[in-house]
């Protein structure tokens, strides 16, 4: 005789969706000490994805025209081998990384960051496609042109037009050679379109440094200020990242480049139709890091450490 009595309902277990942990960092500028703290919260609580937004080494121009200053060579010699020793100590715990440089890094160091994404450091991912899990993560340096001299990540933005005070690409420096045509003509737009062409985005990150126009991640402190009398504008943003994010929807945006803007809107995430828009840049001495998981980016969170 079966004495068991059925159970009115049927126990399941609670669905429970993967988290996808993500850190995201920009313009630490070769800030040693902003590193380390880096290098500390990832010991102590490692992501699974670390996005690195541009303007690692240390600024000045003069470094980024040069093979080496007083044989210091920041990535070669301070970053990769951190990154290495990271490695050894988390094991399997180590966390995918995704790197590009910024307009300020130069051109230049772009062989030796392809050389240590070889060893299995990050991926370098500037003009690159990766998939990582159902995801889709596109990485892009170039900036609009800016008042710097050096144009190494600059492009003209939708067309040969330069705001007032700025340096078009055909004028500046650089730290190698580039055509003239690739100055005089490419443009971010051109870009995004043959980086991106017959792409579905709807899962897709992508790592820029430059902020999209208007937004309030682009925000530089240029109130009251006019060259030639003609006002500036306070929105410093790529107008083709604008278009882009609002046309093509993707998941999310990660950006950098405007230390000041999260200051000054008070705010350093944004959105465009569906797509989330963080900004990881910060004009004061703290490291700053976004916290955010990829499938829940409503409860990403901003860390001054």
């Amino acid at each position: 005789m079966n004495c068991l009595v059925p159970l009115p309902f049927t126990i399941q277990k609670p669905f429970k969706i993967m988290a996808t942990t993500c850190y995201f960092i920009s313009d630490l500028h070769g800030r040693t000490d902003r590193f380390q703290k880096l290098f500390k919260l990832l010991i102590k609580k490692p992501p699974e994805i670390l996005f690195f937004g541009g303007d690692i080494m240390p600024s000045g121009l003069f470094s980024k025209m040069t093979v080496d200053i007083g044989h210091k060579d920041f990535l070669n010699g301070f970053l990769a081998p951190a990154l290495a020793q990271l490695r050894d100590q988390l094991k399997q715990n180590y966390p995918e990384i995704y790197i590009i440089l910024g307009n300020d890094d130069g051109k230049y160091p772009e062989s030796s960051m392809l050389g240590i994404a070889t060893e299995g450091l990050w991926q370098y991912a500037h003009n690159r496609h990766f998939t990582y899990k159902n995801y889709e993560i596109y990485g892009y340096s170039y900036v609009p042109p800016s008042p710097f001299q050096l144009k190494d990540w600059e492009r003209y933005d939708v067309s040969r037009y330069v705001d007032p005070g700025c340096v078009s690409p055909e004028e500046g420096m650089y730290s190698i050679p580039v055509a003239d045509n690739e100055k005089r003509y490419r443009t971010i737009k051109e870009d995004l379109e043959k980086l991106t062409e017959g792409d579905d985005l709807t899962k897709a990150i992508f790592l820029f440094h430059a902020p999209p126009y208007k937004t309030k991640l682009d925000r530089a402190a240029l109130d009251g200020k006019m060259i030639d009398y003609v006002p500036l504008d306070v929105h410093v943003g790529s107008i083709a990242m604008q278009r882009f994010i609002q046309s093509k929807q993707p998941l999310l945006t990660l950006h950098g480049h405007i230390h000041e803007s999260s200051r000054l809107t008070g705010a350093w995430r944004d959105k465009q139709g569906k797509t989330d828009m963080f900004n990881a840049s910060h004009d004061g001495d703290e490291l700053c890091v976004i916290q955010f998981d990829l499938e829940d980016l409503e409860s990403a969170n901003r860390l001054l450490l």
